[in-house]
C-alpha cells in the first residue's frame, strides 16, 4: 500500500488511522466536506467534498487513484453504489467502516457468519431505514456489486477521550450529580473498542489479505453494571436506577440482553486486542477529568 484515500472521520478513530497510514509511510489524501480543521498539517493532501451531492463526490475524485480506499461515512445503499461508481477503476481495495449494528440483539456471542451480506437481499429502490439496517445494506451492496475487494469492518461502541458523542460523559455527569439513569437490564454485558486500536485495525485490515466482515472489538467481557461501578470508584458517588424511561435519563449504552461480538478471526489473523478490563479505568479516570 503507498497510497491511500480517507474518507471521513477526522474527528475520532479517523484520527488514528491517518496516524498509522503515515507511520507506515503511506502517501495519505484526507476527504472530508471541509468544515473542521483537519489536525495533520502538510503530511496529508486533502480533497473537499460533499457525500450527499452526487455531483461534488463524482467530480471531487475524478482524478484519482489509490490502493485502498477507507470509507468512514457510508450509511446506506445508495451510499455504497455511489461509492461504487466512483472508485471502479480507482482503486483496488476498499475497507468500509461498518457496524455491530448489523447483528440482531443476541445472548449468543456474536460471529461474522451470523450476518451474511453475500446472500442479503437488497431493495432496489431507496427507503428509509434504521441505522443497523443501513449498515446491512450498504455491506451487501459493496459485497454483491462491487468490482474491488471489499473489507466491511464490524465497530461496536467506541470509546475514547474524544468521543465528541459525550456517551461515557454522559453517565459520569448523571452519576457525579446524583441523577438516575435508566437501564433495562443493566447486568447485560455489551462490547467496546478503544478510538486509538479502531484507527489502527482498519489500518491493519488493509494488509491482512482479507476480503468480507470481520469484528475489531477489544477481548474481554464488562457489563454495564462492572462499568457503572468503575464510574463509582472514581467519581465516590452511587449510581441510581432509574424505574421509568425518559427522553433525558435512558443511557446510550442501554441494551435489553447480552450483545457482544467474537474477535476470534481477526485474531486468528494475527490481530492483538487489548482487553477492556485493563483500558476502561483508566480512560473513565480520563474523560472524568477532562
Amino acid at each position: 500500500m503507498e497510497k491511500a484515500l480517507v474518507l471521513g472521520g477526522t474527528r475520532f478513530f479517523g484520527k488514528h488511522l491517518v496516524n498509522a497510514l503515515l507511520e507506515k509511510g503511506v502517501d495519505v489524501t484526507v476527504a472530508t466536506r471541509g468544515k473542521n480543521d483537519i489536525p495533520f498539517g502538510d503530511k496529508v493532501k486533502t480533497i473537499s467534498f460533499d457525500r450527499n451531492d452526487e455531483s461534488s463526490f463524482f467530480s471531487a475524485f475524478k482524478d484519482g487513484k489509490w490502493d485502498v480506499v477507507f470509507d468512514q461515512i457510508c450509511y446506506t445503499a445508495k451510499d455504497a453504489r455511489e461509492a461504487i461508481s466512483v472508485f471502479a477503476g480507482k482503486t483496488e481495495q476498499y475497507i468500509f467502516t461498518s457496524s455491530m449494528s448489523v447483528y440482531e440483539f443476541s445472548e449468543d456471542m456474536l460471529s461474522e457468519g451470523d450476518f451474511d451480506p453475500y446472500h442479503y437481499n437488497i431493495p432496489q429502490e431507496h427507503q428509509d431505514v434504521s441505522y443497523g439496517e443501513g449498515k446491512r445494506l450498504a455491506e451487501s451492496v459493496f459485497c454483491q456489486e462491487a468490482p474491488f475487494k471489499t473489507v466491511c469492518v464490524r465497530f461496536p461502541i467506541v470509546q475514547g477521550i474524544n468521543d465528541y458523542t459525550n456517551r461515557l460523559t454522559f453517565h459520569i455527569d448523571r452519576i457525579e450529580a446524583g441523577k438516575e439513569i435508566y437501564f433495562s437490564n443493566p447486568e447485560a454485558a455489551i462490547s467496546f473498542i478503544t478510538e486509538e486500536e479502531a484507527g489502527e485495525f482498519l489500518c491493519w485490515a488493509a494488509n491482512a489479505g482479507i476480503e468480507g466482515p470481520i469484528n475489531a472489538v477489544s477481548n474481554g467481557l464488562l457489563t454495564l453494571r462492572d462499568m457503572l461501578g468503575l464510574i463509582e470508584n472514581e467519581t465516590g458517588k452511587s449510581f441510581i436506577l432509574a424505574n421509568e424511561k425518559n427522553q433525558d435519563n435512558e443511557s446510550p449504552y442501554n441494551s435489553p440482553v447480552t450483545w457482544v461480538m467474537s474477535n476470534k478471526k481477526a485474531k486468528e489473523l494475527g490481530f492483538a486486542f487489548t482487553d477492556i478490563n485493563e483500558w476502561m479505568p483508566g480512560l473513565i479516570h480520563e474523560v472524568h477529568r477532562k
